[in-house]
């Protein structure tokens, strides 16, 4: 039996444990709501250009050959496009060499820009690293050469011969996507994080990803899983069937470096008699395919993505080669995070299924060009 004392000391000590967990709690329900404050803001409209407003004038003719990782992949092909558009405003030709998904395909066309004496060449999403040597021997025939998505960091990037590397900030991004899962689970989410060791700006997403859902005290990192995109179509269906069974309804939240990812996961997870609507919820850290949106739209097999601003970006990277040819320094402009969830899907090129922000960045950009 306890003595008087004893009862007093161990109200005392129940009462300091209940405190504790008051606070714990206290700081749960505040990181939450610190993510749903964060994620009403990345889904607001895009309506006003924070890009450069000054610059060179457009230079002469030019030649552009875009090396696409692989024409598959719905960023990539997205950019593309944006470079042929503003390649046109500005009066360049472009010249379009598919990657195939295959590193000697992706060499093998950037040894066709050195050939065809491009003027500028762009490694569209090909990881700079990867291509060093051809990269290199572009660089020495004089070539101007711009990057998107091939390097983990945006801005110049001397040790690959990069003037610029154009992407979202990746560490943004991949904050927007994690703390979606942590808003849109109430701070439970059971979370298998995917990516891409090839590429470093996917570990550098991925890697942010996973530590925002571990700073969420009451959310669980399941798994990193390391898949190669180039081979999502073969790999992702039994890797799906694999990991349902081995984590169950433990598995909310699926989260990749890119939306990729997703286009193959959706008949595996119905053949498990899984909802479209149901978890495992998707959220992609980039890049805003129209696959993407359109499972967005309807409820089918993904809830989110952190789209890229795919044809603003092919208008950024012509920009930025005029820039290098005419001796200027690159613009520095990295286009903020912005989140597309069904609520917000038709915004910003949703319609489209791009996301195309209509913040007048074509106008914007004929005005520093002079066109």
């Amino acid at each position: 039996m306890f003595t008087h004392r004893s009862t007093r000391a161990a109200l005392l000590a129940s009462a300091g444990l209940f405190a504790l967990s008051v606070a714990g709690t206290a700081r749960a329900d505040d990181t939450v709501q610190a993510a749903k404050d964060y994620i009403k803001k990345v889904t607001q409209p895009v309506t006003a250009w924070d890009g450069p407003t000054t610059g060179p004038k457009a230079t002469g003719h030019k030649l552009i050959v875009y090396v696409s990782t692989d024409q598959r992949n719905g960023g990539a092909r997205g950019v593309g496009e944006g470079i042929a558009e503003a390649a046109k405003a500005i009066g360049w030709d472009v010249r379009a060499i598919d990657g195939q998904g295959s590193v000697n395909a992706r060499a093998a066309g950037i040894a066709q820009a050195v050939a065809l004496k491009a003027d500028g060449l762009v490694l569209d999403a090909i990881d700079a690293a990867e291509q060093a040597a051809a990269t290199e021997q572009a660089e020495k025939a004089g070539i101007k050469v711009v990057g998107w998505h091939a390097a983990a960091v945006p801005g110049p990037n001397a040790q690959y011969g990069l003037f610029t590397n154009i992407t979202t900030d990746p560490l943004q991004v991949a904050k927007a996507a994690g703390l979606y899962a942590v808003a849109a689970s109430d701070g439970k989410a059971g979370a298998i994080v995917f990516t891409d060791s090839a590429y470093a700006i996917a570990i550098a997403k991925s890697n942010e990803m996973a530590a925002v859902i571990r700073a969420c005290k009451t959310c669980t990192v399941l798994s990193v899983e390391d898949t190669p995109l180039a081979d999502a179509a073969n790999r992702m269906p039994q890797l799906t069937t694999s990991l349902l069974q081995r984590y169950g309804a433990k598995w909310t939240y699926a989260l990749s470096v890119n939306d990729l990812t997703f286009d193959f996961m959706g008949p595996s997870l119905q053949s498990a008699g899984v909802a479209g609507d149901a978890p495992p919820h998707a959220i992609s850290a980039g890049d805003g395919s129209e696959p993407a949106f359109q499972r967005i739209r309807t409820g089918e097999y993904q809830a989110a993505t952190v789209a890229e601003p795919l044809r603003l970006h092919g208008w950024q990277i012509v920009d930025e080669l005029n820039r290098a040819f005419a001796g200027a320094k690159p613009s520095m402009y990295v286009a903020p995070p912005h989140l597309f969830v069904k609520a917000n899907i038709d915004h910003d090129g949703g319609p489209q299924n791009i996301f195309d922000p209509q913040n007048g960045y074509r106008d914007a950009y004929k005005k520093i060009w002079g066109k």
